[in-house]
């Protein structure tokens, strides 16, 4: 039989056990991300330098609301929504918790960008996202095959009869009514205008539908039909044109006349997280210039991490140039916050065009 003392040393080491184990087991980042904002090596390297390990969930702004919504924001720790999705979902949802700024090194953010990011996530005076990556959607075109190419409308030019694509998504709805002079965003704020504006979109992307060879879906699925020439033009993000322009200089990515549309995707903290400290070590850690300009290198696109840019390599550099000259830098149009309620607007007509009807 145990003695007292020997009873209190077993539980005692026992709860030490314990608690070391939970801590362990604590040690993990349940990240939600997007693809190719995680290279290996830039996970690798969090893991020797923290200990953490890093369990990664490749999704998109649709499915990160829809999965954090179901949980009531449970099942992840941190998160990467673009800006204008967090503070509609956040207040009509709460799936996000406030960030705690005094634990993210500001210094290694763009400041403007990060101040721009902060007002555009703030719900009742918090800020629930910092930027992370940013970019365009636009036009990526073969010019060889599709010399005249130039904004959304000629997507559904019937020259090009079934060589052209697009996702049946919300960015295409807000293209199209910017291509056909309508401004999206000064509706945001008028349910009964903006669902008028929608309708009128829906019209046009249906009848454009006679000319598309797809929505597509996954990005292997548009680069592969981009690179076997079944497509030829394209609404999508500037990353893709620029992996293909890698491969053939014939396609491009142009922003359009009308506009391209400008994004920033984020970092933001899920309302029943459990480990904060990894989080904001992941979002302090990747926002190191040399961890951004790997991340950068493998999104395709720029970081607002401060200095990165100086560490990217020039092929990027001159493909971005090219892309944006001033005049086009100076008409993007940087999506602001999604009102609450406009998704749904938005869903009525998707689900319409995916349809047929």
């Amino acid at each position: 039989m145990l003695t007292k003392r020997a009873s209190l040393k077993l539980a005692t080491a026992f709860a030490a056990l314990m608690i070391a184990g939970t801590a362990q087991a604590a040690e993990k980042l349940r990240l939600l991300t997007w693809a190719d904002y995680v290279p290996k090596d830039v996970v690798e390297q969090f893991t020797k330098e923290t200990g953490i390990e890093v369990e990664i969930t490749l999704s998109n702004n649709e499915e990160m609301i829809s999965k954090l919504r179901a949980t009531q924001g449970a099942g992840f720790d941190l998160a990467q929504p673009s800006q204008d999705r967090i503070s509609g979902p956040q207040a009509e949802f709460g799936i996000y918790k406030p960030l705690d700024l005094s634990k993210l090194k500001s210094d290694l953010f763009i400041a403007s960008m990060l101040e721009a990011t902060k007002k555009n996530t703030t719900v009742d005076g918090k800020v629930y996202g910092v930027p992370h990556i940013w970019g365009t959607d636009g036009l990526v075109v073969n010019t060889k095959a599709a010399p005249k190419v130039a904004d959304y409308n000629d997507l559904c030019d019937q020259a090009l009869a079934g060589k052209t694509s697009f996702r049946a998504k919300r960015p295409a709805l807000i293209a199209f009514a910017f291509a056909n002079g309508m401004d999206p965003f000064a509706a945001y704020g008028d349910a009964k205008a903006y669902t008028a504006m929608m309708e009128k979109v829906g019209a046009k992307l249906a009848e454009c539908k006679k000319s598309v060879k797809f929505f597509w879906d996954g990005k292997d699925q548009l680069l592969n039909a981009l690179r076997s020439g079944e497509v030829v033009a394209a609404m999508a993000w500037d990353t893709g044109g620029w992996k293909l322009n890698s491969e053939s200089a014939d396609i491009k990515f142009i922003a359009p006349k009308s506009g391209a549309l400008g994004w920033v995707d984020t970092f933001a903290i899920p309302a029943k997280g459990r480990n904060d400290d990894a989080a904001y070590k992941w979002i302090n850690f990747n926002m190191r210039p040399e961890i951004a300009a790997k991340v950068a290198a493998s999104a395709g696109n720029f970081t607002a991490s401060n200095g990165a840019d100086k560490l990217m390599q020039g092929k990027l550099k001159d493909q971005f140039a090219e892309s944006f000259p001033k005049a086009a830098i100076d008409n993007i149009k940087w999506y602001p916050a999604v009102p609450a309620g406009l998704e749904e607007i938005e869903g009525k007509i998707l689900d319409r065009l995916k349809a047929g009807s």
